[in-house]
C-alpha cells in the first residue's frame, strides 16, 4: 500500500500545512517522518494484522474482513 494512503487528508493540520502539493517531492522517510509528528495527520480507522492493513472505514471492506475470520 502507499504510505500516502496513510494521510488523513480531510483533516485540519493536512489542509493547513498544504500537504497535498508537499507530499509529492518528498521521499517515503521524510513522510513516514511528518506522519509520526502528529497523529492527527494519519487516517483512522487503522488495522494491521496478519498480511493485511486496513485505512480508513469502508464498510464492505471491513465486513469481508470479519467473514474470513
Amino acid at each position: 500500500m502507499p504510505i500516502k494512503k496513510f494521510f488523513n487528508t480531510s483533516g485540519k493540520i493536512y489542509k493547513e500545512m498544504g500537504l497535498k502539493d508537499k507530499i509529492p517531492q518528498m521521499t517515503d522517510e521524510e513522510i513516514i517522518e511528518l506522519l509520526s509528528t502528529d497523529g492527527m495527520l494519519v487516517k483512522r480507522p487503522l488495522l494491521i494484522g496478519d498480511n493485511k492493513v486496513l485505512v480508513g472505514f469502508n464498510a464492505a471492506v471491513w465486513e469481508s474482513i470479519n467473514e474470513n475470520k
